[in-house]
């Protein structure tokens, strides 16, 4: 059977952005935006920050401009898009995000996967790509990104799994006793080469 390589990379694209957009579902303000992490990873600085990963790498790279200006571009916070000032509404950031990726997509359909393009903040040897390129190049960021928020979610609530529909985690495991399994493990391998 033949598939389509461009809908089979833009399958999984989505799919990795409804598994981030889910770790948000049912936590307080409070909590999409309390820093868990030494650098203050948290859930909705990560969504902020794949909406402007979307309109760069599908928009800007490809001779495609977003038509809006994100405000926090040349603010002078090497990492203001990597959290939601508290002007910026849940709601602002996910509209946001839906605007980039919606955009992303007209992109992805309109363009071969040989169409052309440029990463100005690339090295030089690297920044000339094709959509292609940059379709993996966003479906790792962002399934990186999603890693990050497993781990920060499952830390907020316990909260863990792939997506609402698709847990893909075993069923009626016994946590506690996992852990425990995996605690008392690295004790003995750290005393055996003590």
């Amino acid at each position: 059977m033949s598939r389509d390589p461009k809908a089979d990379l833009h399958h999984y694209l989505k799919a990795a952005r409804e598994a981030l957009l889910w770790k948000l579902d049912g936590l307080s303000e409070y909590d999409v935006r309390r820093p868990l992490t030494p650098t203050g990873t948290n859930l909705l600085g990560l969504v902020k920050h794949l909406a402007g990963v979307e309109q760069e790498y599908f928009g800007a790279c490809m001779g495609r401009p977003f038509g809006e200006t994100l405000p926090w571009i040349d603010n002078g916070d090497p990492n203001a898009d990597m959290f939601a000032t508290a002007e910026e509404s849940r709601e602002f950031v996910l509209s946001l995000h839906a605007r980039a990726t919606a955009f992303a997509d007209s992109s992805i359909e309109e363009l071969p996967l040989d169409a052309p393009g440029v990463v100005p903040w690339w090295p030089q040897d690297r920044r000339h790509v094709t959509l292609h390129l940059l379709l993996v190049h966003v479906i790792a960021e962002t399934n990186r990104h999603c890693g990050h928020a497993d781990i920060v979610r499952e830390t907020l609530d316990g909260t863990a799994g792939l997506r609402a529909a698709v847990p893909n985690l075993p069923d009626g495991q016994d946590w506690p006793a996992h852990v425990a399994r995996v605690e008392q493990a690295a004790r003995e391998a750290a005393a055996r080469t003590a």
